[in-house]
């Protein structure tokens, strides 16, 4: 349903027809949009550009896992720990003086190579016995990172990170990292789209929809799954390294099984089968959170028998609940009820069904 046009409209060139932004009016929604999002740092708090700025790193980080989950099948729950490796590699780097164009791909280079190793088990196990491979790497990563020299990552007191310097500005403002991420998240997001319609994309995708039937038309399985791996970890070394810039600190305790579990819950919610199911994930997701945490900011200040520690555990009832109503009535995410809202709305005043 979402192939479906308003009448009238039709192409004469195979790249007009799958180019993304297609007709008039969805190039007057992009600008619209694109619009708003440069209006932020004027109209909103710092508190909000916060907010903002931390969903497009987390953004980042999803849609790696929207390349290695949604569209080449191979579950991971591990991704944390490759932003980790993204976000130690630029701290490391920014440390000894390097510049953030260094830095930022360093660190995706970095995690990619890390999952090569994790991404190997791949080659023989799928499904759940590759879902405990991930989450094995989520817990050697604090182990690994502690007891290296603390010359190189800052053993377990972590290291201190400077204010990135790009064109020879200072990103020491939340309206700075707020610019550089929504627009590292609008490249990724591009990329992501694109991939899933690249020969490499069609791989994933044979190899997710049936594995044995792809090999027998000529998916090389071995390469293909370590390119799954490779891309989606890519994602998170951007991920982190933006990250890392942002909270000016890293450390371990940063980067846990916890946040794993999340990235996947924000997939699972907007939808694992399209990048803007990462998208719609993370928003809904930041959103519920950011109310609920409102919430209990008026509860914390209205009940003497509430405590934070009470506040903190309803909302990750109040969240893991979501997820999992999510997953009984609307398994394929909020990106496919987008797709029928646009569907019934382009169809219009014809009959459905």
């Amino acid at each position: 349903m979402s192939a479906v046009l308003p009448s009238g409209v039709f192409f004469e060139r195979y790249a007009a027809e799958r180019a993304l932004v297609r007709t008039g009016p969805q190039w007057v929604a992009l600008a619209l949009f694109l619009a708003g999002l440069a209006a932020v740092p004027w109209l909103a708090s710092d508190y909000v550009l916060g907010v903002l700025t931390l969903a497009a790193i987390t953004l980042v980080a999803v849609l790696g896992l929207q390349i290695t989950v949604g569209m080449a099948g191979l579950l991971n729950l591990g991704q944390s720990a490759f932003v980790g490796v993204g976000a130690f590699t630029a701290a490391a780097l920014a440390a000894k003086g390097w510049s953030p164009w260094v830095c930022i791909p360093a660190a995706a280079f970095a995690a990619g190579a890390v999952s090569l190793l994790f991404g190997l088990p791949a080659l023989r196990i799928k499904g759940f016995y590759l879902a405990l491979t991930t989450i094995a790497a989520q817990i050697m990563f604090p182990i690994v990172m502690i007891r290296l020299p603390e010359d190189w990552f800052g053993g377990l007191a972590g290291l201190a990170v400077d204010p990135p310097v790009l064109f020879g500005i200072t990103a020491d403002t939340p309206a700075a990292m707020y610019a550089l991420s929504v627009v590292v998240a609008a490249i990724a997001f591009v990329a992501t789209m694109n991939l899933r319609r690249s020969r490499i994309g069609r791989a994933f995708r044979a190899m997710h929809d049936n594995d044995i039937a792809s090999s027998v038309i000529g998916v090389n399985l071995a390469k293909t799954k370590l390119q799954a791996f490779f891309a989606g970890a890519f994602f998170a070394g951007v991920s982190g390294a933006l990250y890392a810039y942002f909270v000016r600190y890293v450390s371990t305790e940063q980067f846990t099984l916890w946040l794993s579990v999340w990235y996947v819950g924000m997939l699972i919610v907007g939808g694992l089968h399209t990048p803007l199911g990462a998208v719609l994930g993370v928003l809904a997701i930041t959103a519920l959170h950011e109310l609920v945490h409102a919430a209990g900011n008026v509860a914390l200040a209205g009940l003497t028998n509430v405590s934070g520690g009470t506040v903190f555990a309803m909302t990750n009832v109040v969240l893991g609940g979501v997820i999992v109503l999510m997953l009984l009535f609307e398994p394929l995410g909020l990106a496919h009820r987008w797709a029928l809202l646009k569907a019934s709305y382009r169809m219009w005043p014809y009959p459905h069904g």
